[in-house]
């Protein structure tokens, strides 16, 4: 049903000039990237710093990546808001500028409250009505919720939910999940340190910061599973740990976007309270990418 969202789709960050987001250096990203072999593009989502993107900027990177993206390429967009009104409506916006499926994080102001029923009424409710297909987004980190494997299991009966994107670097959650999923179903692993065993264990691919940094490496490390390169592989996601680390639970996207600006793209600056990087940690940036054989600039 859904076995064309499969692969390594890159988490694009959004770049900034001073204030605004600057569509012309997204689309100088996006060409680049188009030179790798992935599955695709997210755009707004938690590397993109969607949460302090307004609707109308989120749509403008849309339309840049719909217009630049490698034919064949999946689009992805985070359409998540609080309510599910608001999801559903930025949802369907972002579906009439054609996007291939909508990225919708789990709901969790209201964290207490956010229990199975409320959250399957939520994802059922845009599922229903939603232009396009849904996966629902799962990062307990930034929520502080983690879904029930069995909520996910029944959601993913339904037509229009292709599946889920699981950010919890947990791989007895995806041990647990990826076996009984509907059939065709999509799960995306979020943490670029698990890659290779998620999809030893079913994982379809990675929607990754990681492959925002390193997309060569990330779409390297997919081929070695595919030609079941077992050793190689391994060896590959070991070598990978150290910067997926830095570029998330260390120094996040301003050190994702401090890669992009060693490699010849652009990263630029953080929209605050996001700082940018002390000296000292981007001295440890380079350091990870040395030791990978990564030139930078």
């Amino acid at each position: 049903m859904h076995q064309d969202f499969k692969g390594i789709f890159t988490a694009l960050t959004t770049p900034f000039e001073g204030e605004n987001i600057s569509p012309e250096k997204f689309h100088d990203n996006i060409n680049k990237y188009n030179e790798i072999d992935l599955s695709g593009y997210v755009i707004g989502g938690s590397t993109g710093e969607s949460i302090y993107l307004t609707d109308d900027e989120c749509i403008s990177l849309v339309r840049t990546a719909k217009k630049n993206a490698s034919p064949g390429r999946k689009t992805i967009a985070g359409t998540a808001r609080e309510s599910t009104k608001n999801t559903l409506d930025f949802t369907n916006r972002a579906a009439d500028e054609g996007i291939d499926a909508a990225l919708i994080c789990l709901p969790h102001y209201y964290r207490s409250l956010m229990n199975t029923d409320s959250l399957k009424k939520h994802y059922l409710t845009i599922a229903e009505q939603s232009r396009v297909p849904i996966i629902i987004y799962s990062i307990p980190r930034n929520t502080g919720i983690i879904p029930a494997p069995e909520l996910i299991i029944e959601l993913s009966q339904h037509p229009n939910i292709l599946g889920i994107k699981d950010s919890s670097g947990n791989l007895a959650f995806c041990e647990e999940v990826c076996p009984r999923l509907a059939p065709g179903s999509t799960f995306f692993l979020g943490a670029g340190s698990i890659i290779f065993p998620g999809l030893l264990m079913g994982a379809s691919g990675g929607i990754l910061t990681l492959a925002a940094a390193v997309p060569e490496l990330c779409s390297e490390l997919y081929r070695l599973f595919l030609n079941k390169k077992w050793e190689a592989a391994k060896k590959l996601q070991l070598d990978l740990v150290p910067l997926n680390q830095a570029v998330t639970k260390i120094y996040g996207v301003p050190g994702a976007k401090y890669v992009l600006d060693l490699r010849g793209l652009y990263g630029g600056p953080c929209r605050l309270p996001l700082l940018p990087l002390e000296e000292k940690a981007k001295h440890q940036i380079k350091k990870i990418l040395t030791k990978l054989n990564i030139k930078t600039k």
